[in-house]
């Protein structure tokens, strides 16, 4: 009944029984959805069809604290409820979590190790095409608004944690406790960015707001855009902040460094 959770099952070679979809596509996300082939769609996270849990009779359920701690006492009626909160330690910890209950401590970690060897590799790419210490911001361009995504999860650690670049400025005074801060374009200067990471959703009216950006005199004057350091993303991943969505986002930033 958690995506992070289903997602964290799936690093441990796990296809649950059934999980949550994502309400704003009303289906398993892209990113994931060939692996969840035959699962059951359980609805949306804090809204999930009992019956249809309980049809499947789960050994255990898995949720998130964070989104869908408000059915634990419902689903608790069902099968035993494993939760983590997504607000306490890293998806390191929460996969070692998920592993310890299922009996997958080695795979777990195994996973882990194969991501650090990554994130090294790849952060040795970032480095050797925009230079050792290269500030960088992630933006996140909707319909209604731009989005600077601050240095906590689900882009902050990845972005200057485990590939090592550092927050343009600026980007350290959005509390680490918010994924994101809403911006005006007139500021984005002011973040003075080596780098642009780049989230643009998926529907017709954000790229519209893109395009208009985009030929907008203030952003094609930005360094980065200049010096042609802006990455498009595929934001599902890198939004994703579970171990099966964080290794996609690297293998992501991999083929965007690679040569």
């Amino acid at each position: 009944m958690s995506i992070h959770m289903t997602n964290n099952l799936l690093a441990l070679g796990i296809k649950p029984a059934g999980s949550a979809i994502g309400g704003g596509v009303g289906d398993f996300l892209p990113h994931v959805a060939h692996l969840l082939e035959g699962s059951a769609k359980l609805g949306v996270v804090g809204d999930s069809d009992m019956e249809a849990v309980l049809g499947l009779k789960p050994d255990y359920i898995f949720i998130d604290e964070h989104f869908g701690g408000e059915e634990r006492s419902k689903l608790e009626k069902i099968a035993p409820v494993v939760s983590t909160n997504l607000d306490e330690g890293t998806w390191r910890d929460h996969l070692k979590r998920v592993a310890a209950v299922v009996g997958r401590d080695k795979e777990a970690e195994a996973f882990i190790k194969e991501y650090e060897e990554k994130a090294d590799r790849v952060s040795k790419l970032i480095a050797s095409e925009l230079g050792e210490g290269a500030t960088a911001m992630a933006i996140r361009v909707s319909a209604k608004e731009i989005r600077v995504q601050s240095a906590g999860r689900p882009v902050g650690p990845i972005m200057f944690q485990d590939l090592k670049l550092k927050p343009a400025n600026g980007v350290e005074k959005i509390s680490a406790s918010e994924p994101y801060a809403v911006i005006s374009k007139e500021v984005l200067p002011d973040f003075d960015a080596d780098a642009i990471f780049l989230i643009v959703n998926n529907d017709d009216n954000a790229k519209k707001v893109y395009a208009e950006l985009e030929n907008n005199p203030l952003w094609k004057n930005l360094k980065a855009v200049k010096n042609n350091h802006v990455y498009t993303l595929d934001g599902q991943k890198w939004l994703d902040y579970s171990s099966l969505g964080q290794s996609m986002a690297m293998d992501d930033a991999e083929q965007l460094f690679t040569k």
